[in-house]
């Protein structure tokens, strides 16, 4: 962690709470990917060994070197930035069925022949007396029953299509970091899910709600992370080395009743009333 500090001028700022062994949930203002490097090694060694940053895979783990790192140096917790939506049942083009052949000649509506509506007579008394009789001389078997007729379904009725295949169930992003909680680690997460340009973090994403609800012994610190846009700006490989700060505020907690919205503006709140400190 000295080429952090060396590269960033790193200060770790406790002004609401004082550092502590305990299992917490820090969560920050996120404006680089050194976001996770600079608040992790902002804590004391002995709370580093139980943190773990949270990183995204499609950018911590493209590449050996990047997933070494985030591996075996931050223990880092993957996760999924986006899922893939399930795809609509198509089937593919090898087993799609062929269209059935037409006809050589179609009837035209004013040629079409409609089925008779009188009913079917059945054979009259003499005849099937004969039949019988012509039976028992022969000494033949009867004959099997005709098969029943086929019954088309009306031309206005459709055939029902085959059912679809059910969709693959979408991974749940914050399955990673319920795992590390439960297995008693502190993690550090960004609400706001994305990067922000404006110095000021965006709306915060419910996953921070959702945990704090899950895990409500956990405590939750805000942190405000100043000028790391500036040493890993969006876009860049190479740090720039410039003076950096983590300041860390007074935890908080949901509130009895408290709704997602209102709970997850009052977190986003705690983290820019840090940013003035």
């Amino acid at each position: 962690m000295g080429i952090v500090r060396l590269l960033t001028g790193a200060q770790a700022r406790w002004y609401g709470c004082p550092p502590k062994a305990e299992q917490r949930i820090y969560f920050a203002n996120h404006q680089s990917h050194a976001d996770l490097v600079m608040i992790w090694a902002a804590l004391p060694e002995e709370l580093r060994s139980i943190t773990r940053p949270i990183a995204a895979r499609d950018y911590w783990a493209n590449t050996p070197v990047k997933r070494w790192i985030t591996t075996e140096v931050f223990n880092a917790v993957y996760v999924e930035r986006a899922a893939a939506a399930p795809a609509a049942a198509v089937a593919p083009e090898s087993v799609q069925a062929e269209p059935a052949p037409q006809p050589a000649a179609v009837a035209s509506p004013a040629e079409r022949i409609e089925p008779s509506m009188e009913p079917l007579l059945p054979a009259t008394p003499p005849i099937a007396e004969a039949v019988n009789e012509l039976q028992g001389e022969l000494d033949l078997p009867p004959p099997p029953p005709p098969p029943p007729a086929p019954i088309a379904p009306p031309p206005s009725v459709a055939e029902p299509a085959p059912p679809a295949e059910p969709a693959a169930p979408v991974s749940d992003p914050l399955a990673p970091l319920v795992e590390a909680l439960r297995s008693g680690d502190s993690i550090i997460i960004f609400p706001e899910g994305t990067r922000g340009h404006t110095g000021e973090p965006q709306k915060f994403k419910s996953g921070l709600y959702t945990l704090a609800t899950m895990f409500p012994d956990v405590v939750l610190v805000p942190a405000w992370i100043d000028n790391v846009q500036r040493v890993m700006p969006k876009g860049e490989i190479v740090p720039v080395p410039i003076l950096c700060s983590v300041t860390f505020g007074a935890p908080l907690r949901v509130e009895d009743g408290e709704e997602r919205r209102p709970f997850l503006d009052r977190a986003r709140a705690a983290v820019i009333a840090l940013r003035d400190v």
